[in-house]
């Protein structure tokens, strides 16, 4: 097969599973999810080769995207706006699809207050599923580094849904 070919095969077979990991990644931020995934491909196809005959090359997307979101976020910090696809309208919308709707956005607003790396961690670890040592490889530093960014970045949500919880009990 071609490079070419296989290469095309790859995209299809996996680009929305990379797009969805790189939303997370981002935050929620879909145009830059899009963004971090076609500049992870294009990588990857200059480079396809020599990735292909590792057997890496979702390994190599992955670790593409992870370096390529922690590097966006660093000039992130001077305007932490959230940016979303569209605004949610609530006037016609069920109970229970506005409050999915403010789920998802807690969620992204809380990822979205993490630092880089230990978004980047959490999400490679508990929604990709990667190993400590994986995740080690991926973000080239040591075990003990990705478990002291997973505890506190768990701990930094545990905090900010505790906030929000007590926030929500001094309304009532």
């Amino acid at each position: 097969m071609d490079k070419d070919a296989d290469f095309v095969e790859f995209v299809q077979a996996r680009s929305s599973a990379l797009l969805r990991t790189a939303t997370l990644l981002s935050a929620g931020d879909r145009h830059a999810a899009e963004d971090l995934v076609q500049a992870a491909l294009a990588k990857a196809y200059v480079s396809w080769w020599r990735i292909r005959k590792q057997g890496a090359q979702e390994a190599y997307v992955r670790t593409t995207m992870t370096r390529a979101a922690i590097d966006r976020t660093r000039g992130r910090a001077r305007r932490p706006e959230l940016l979303v696809d569209e605004v949610p309208e609530t006037t016609h919308r069920s109970a229970s699809a506005v409050d999915a709707v403010g789920e998802r956005q807690a969620v992204w607003q809380l990822l979205a207050s993490l630092s880089p790396r230990q978004r980047t961690v959490l999400v490679l670890r508990y929604y990709e599923d990667l190993s400590e040592a994986e995740i080690a490889r991926t973000l080239g530093c040591s075990q003990g580094s990705v478990k002291a960014h997973a505890s506190r970045g768990l701990a930094a949500l545990r905090i900010a849904i505790q906030a929000d919880d007590d926030a929500k009990q001094e309304m009532l």
